[in-house]
């Protein structure tokens, strides 16, 4: 593509909205995936409007200049990754929000980060659940394009439960409504909820509805440390078999002293595994459940419990979870797993990780949002190791392949990208890889938006 046809496009934006710049390009390569083999764009351009995405979108039809949809770069599955010769639409100025109390609803653009909603709901005594560990610095449209969950979804849901409407450019440069701020909806196909998690294949999201809830009750924090993870993951399948807690998390041993090394906060070293729970039930049901979460903990052998209601003290042990992956990332470079299975199998799945960190000689740490089956194997390794390398990758395949023999997910809220998209049709089968790209070519016929992403 020549620099007259880029001219043309900048022509009908707003000055300076398109950026050529390769210093600036080279800052929007890559996401947190930090794939070696991103491309160079061809240009970016940051929009504040739905109408200015629509010029681009059709500019890039007309020329058949592949898009890439680019949130807050935190992607880590690849979903943000440039491709050589393509178009880099950055949504990050895209920051409106407005509160409804009436309907408890936010009307957000996708460039707000999620703690930014967060904020905003709170200062009107309203809460947005959704909690990614990233959630300072991820934004609400990566949020909705990889239906992201975090560490209380166990109880409240992951980002589609909150997905009440949008508003999506299509391929062709059209804008479309679906949903709003109603709470019940039977008109027509569910095509709000098909946008969710399509990670950029479909449309540009311009404009999200939000569900909002009352603000949560305090909390009660539960923590144990374990002799070993698989009896944190038997604790963990006695609680969920009576309660729904408001979190449950886990960290494995090299987690946790990751994360000492990181916080100080006097962890157990010795611990095999962590194990961080919260009731925000009112009265005597929060009181119930507390039981409840120390019983399971102290009949599969917690070495010590403790609970608190103190706010404070409760954030730092929710802190400390949060922090797990760049403290674990300190240790070296990253594989980082998403991979989710049903929760009779949580325990079976972590000891198989186990299994697969030794058979391949690599080091494996296990962070989980273990109340819905989530789990994060982090693989750590020497980029620089031509074979140690190797054999991470290896590990990282038979990881997702356990997963899937597991009946599980290689993705719980991270999207597929384009680091995982060869094991999807191994989890999904034929006939939903070609209802997949049936749809795909249904909405984007050239094929322009995020090639290379899921398909």
């Amino acid at each position: 593509m020549n620099s007259v046809d880029v001219d043309g496009l900048r022509a009908e934006l707003p000055e300076q909205m398109l950026v050529t710049d390769p210093d600036i390009l080279a800052g929007y390569r890559q996401d947190r995936a930090f794939d070696p083999d991103a491309g160079t764009p061809l240009a970016l351009i940051r929009p504040v409007t739905t109408e200015q995405v629509q010029t681009v979108l059709r500019w890039c039809g007309h020329h058949r200049v592949p898009i890439i949809t680019r949130g807050a770069g935190t992607s880590l599955s690849g979903g943000s990754t440039a491709v050589d010769g393509a178009v880099m639409i950055s949504t990050e100025k895209m920051r409106e929000i407005t509160i409804d109390t009436a309907t408890r609803t936010a009307v957000v653009q996708p460039g707000l980060l999620n703690a930014e909603v967060k904020a905003a709901a709170a200062a009107n005594d309203l809460w947005y659940p959704p909690d990614p560990s990233s959630f300072e610095i991820c934004s609400i449209g990566g949020n909705v394009a990889t239906n992201a969950g975090g560490l209380c979804c166990v109880k409240y849901g992951v980002t589609t439960d909150y997905v009440l409407g949008m508003q999506v450019v299509l391929a062709d440069g059209r804008a479309i409504r679906v949903g709003g701020k109603q709470l019940k909806d039977s008109a027509g196909l569910s095509l709000t909820k098909l946008f969710v998690g399509s990670e950029g294949l479909l449309g540009i999201i311009t404009e999200v509805t939000l569900r909002l809830l009352p603000p949560q009750a305090q909390a009660c924090t539960v923590v144990a440390t374990f002799a070993s993870v698989h009896e944190a993951g038997e604790a963990v399948l006695d609680i969920t078999a009576r309660i729904r807690p408001a979190m449950l998390e886990f960290m494995d041993q090299v987690a946790i002293n990751a994360v000492e090394d990181m916080l100080r906060m006097g962890l157990d070293r010795e611990a095999g595994a962590l194990l961080v729970a919260q009731s925000d039930a009112p009265g005597p049901a929060g009181a119930a459940e507390v039981e409840i979460i120390r019983a399971a903990f102290e009949s599969r052998g917690a070495a010590e419990v403790f609970a608190t209601t103190d706010p404070a003290e409760g954030e730092a042990f929710t802190a400390a979870r949060r922090a797990a992956i760049p403290a674990v990332e300190k240790l070296g470079s990253l594989l980082l797993e998403d991979v989710g299975v049903p929760l009779p199998a949580l325990p079976v799945l972590i000891d198989g990780v186990g299994t697969i960190a030794s058979d391949n000689r690599v080091l494996i740490s296990v962070i989980a949002h273990a109340g819905d089956g989530n789990t994060h194997p982090l693989i750590v390794f020497d980029p620089d190791d031509a074979d140690e390398h190797d054999r991470a990758q290896r590990a990282f395949g038979q990881v997702m392949d356990l997963a899937i023999s597991l009946g599980g997910t290689i993705t719980g809220e991270h999207g597929v990208g384009r680091l995982k998209k060869g094991w999807l049709p191994d989890q999904v089968g034929p006939d939903v890889m070609e209802l997949t790209a049936t749809i795909k070519a249904a909405l984007d016929p050239d094929g322009l938006l995020n090639p290379g992403v899921v398909l």
